[in-house]
């Protein structure tokens, strides 16, 4: 850990010498208690500036830390910000997640932004004193339950794809089916899950977008997920899809039955157009 904590050491001296940085915190792995860093983690880093862009268009900034191999620019997992990405030349991955300065004051009260705080932060400079208003470190938030109109919304989205998917197979566009099987309905059925095993286990951690689903989801549905992914082969893409809306549909009850929410997808209908689709 030497290596990172002399990186570590860079920026905060780099932040402190530059007026448009306001500053640098380090979230993630390498801050919070509970499944640490360990070998293969890589370093999230904060850095609140006056321009996020002019980070973000040019990286020889990062030269300042090492010799980059690798770097571009996406959206954060949280907060819809900007951050830049970098592969040292030593094999360790840092994300600088770029935040307007304008904005500092209100991301303690990001509802995702927040949780990802509470899990644990470490201020490597603070000109703005943040500190006095970031959530304590501690347990997360918990995950918010749906109302009826958020678990509609999900559960006619899910249905609605898993036929659009059919269709998408059925054309021969077997790529594109395995994408909508595999990556889209999976994110829908994922959200559904941590909402289902927080009905169920109230205290359940269960992180963000399927993050350590192997700690927290159900054996039963672990199980389950084994066969609800495809080869790519529109047999094999067919069977996945069953497999995904059987899942789905099962977690779907079960949670409406904790939550004493109303089913409002037509199950029955909805399946006979996919066997009439996947005939």
């Amino acid at each position: 850990m030497e290596h990172i904590e002399t990186l570590l050491a860079a920026v905060a001296v780099w932040a402190r010498q530059r007026h448009d940085i306001h500053a640098a915190l380090v979230v993630g792995s390498h801050a919070r208690v509970e499944v640490p860093a360990d070998q293969w983690s890589d370093i999230d880093i904060v850095l609140v500036v006056d321009d996020p862009m002019a980070y973000a268009a040019d990286g020889s900034w990062l030269a300042t830390f090492g010799r980059p191999l690798l770097t571009f620019t996406e959206s954060t997992a949280v907060g819809g910000f900007i951050e830049r990405r970098v592969l040292f030349d030593t094999g360790q991955d840092v994300d600088f997640a770029l935040l307007p300065a304008g904005a500092a004051k209100q991301i303690a009260t990001h509802p995702e932004i927040a949780q990802v705080l509470g899990r644990g932060f470490r201020v490597l400079v603070d000109k703005l004193n943040l500190h006095q208003t970031l959530p304590p470190c501690g347990a997360p938030m918990l995950l918010a339950q749906p109302d009826a109109a958020v678990f509609g919304q999900l559960t006619h989205d899910f249905w609605y794809h898993a036929l659009w998917t059919a269709k998408k197979l059925q054309r021969g566009e077997v790529w594109v089916a395995k994408q909508g099987c595999d990556c889209y309905l999976k994110a829908l059925l994922v959200r559904l899950l941590a909402w289902h095993r927080q009905a169920s286990h109230p205290q359940v951690d269960t992180w963000h977008e399927g993050r350590f689903l192997e700690r927290w989801a159900d054996r039963r549905t672990l199980l389950d997920l084994r066969s609800a992914y495809a080869s790519y082969d529109a047999i094999d893409v067919a069977r996945a899809l069953w497999a995904t809306v059987n899942l789905f549909e099962r977690l779907e009850r079960e949670c409406a039955e904790h939550l004493g929410l109303e089913l409002t997808v037509a199950h029955d209908e909805i399946r006979e157009h996919l066997r009439a689709v996947l005939a």
